[in-house]
């Protein structure tokens, strides 16, 4: 049976994901969206518009594919894949993390900290310290693996070189 190192690593990036999508959610911006750019200016009558207006409104929010990308990379992890969960870990909250300034950003444009509080969400800052930790516990466990690795290499070389006696004695 297979082991799953570090399991804390999993589970934060697995919360961590949790907390980002449900700061999306939380927002209600796509129902706004929805209702402004497909329903009132009557998209869903053409499939031709309607797939470049939806591919629009899920890039613009980026926090989703930084949950997605957090959910993934722990995932890779648990399965062994150290470098890789790493990556996409760092990809997720680097992707997020440019979101919620996106939208602090947009909020500040907009005249007053109170126009900053519906754009951003405990969830989703929440959400990025957790992926933070579980990207540095993840650096930590790949340190672990290499000093690991250049051990076993050590010995197996020694254990190849030839013996310093001659056989002919």
């Amino acid at each position: 049976m297979r082991r799953i190192k570090h399991r804390d690593a999993v589970g934060l990036s697995i919360v961590s994901a949790s907390c980002l999508l449900a700061g999306e959610f939380s927002n209600r911006d796509i129902l706004s969206l929805y209702q402004r750019y497909i329903v009132e200016r009557g998209t869903l009558d053409d499939p031709a518009l309607l797939v470049p207006v939806i591919a629009l409104i899920v890039l613009g929010f980026t926090t989703y594919f930084g949950g997605i990308f957090v959910l993934l990379g722990g995932l890779h992890f648990s399965w062994g894949r150290v470098s890789r969960g790493r990556f996409l870990v760092g990809l997720g909250i680097g992707v997020s993390l440019l979101g919620l300034i996106s939208r602090l950003a947009r909020g500040l444009l907009e005249g007053s900290f109170s126009a900053i509080l519906p754009y951003s969400s405990p969830f989703t800052g929440v959400g990025i310290l957790l992926g933070i930790a579980s990207h540095s516990l993840m650096g930590q466990y790949a340190l672990l693996l290499k000093k690991h690795a250049t051990r076993v290499w050590r010995r197996w070389r020694k254990s190849r070189r030839p013996s310093r006696r001659s056989s002919k004695m």
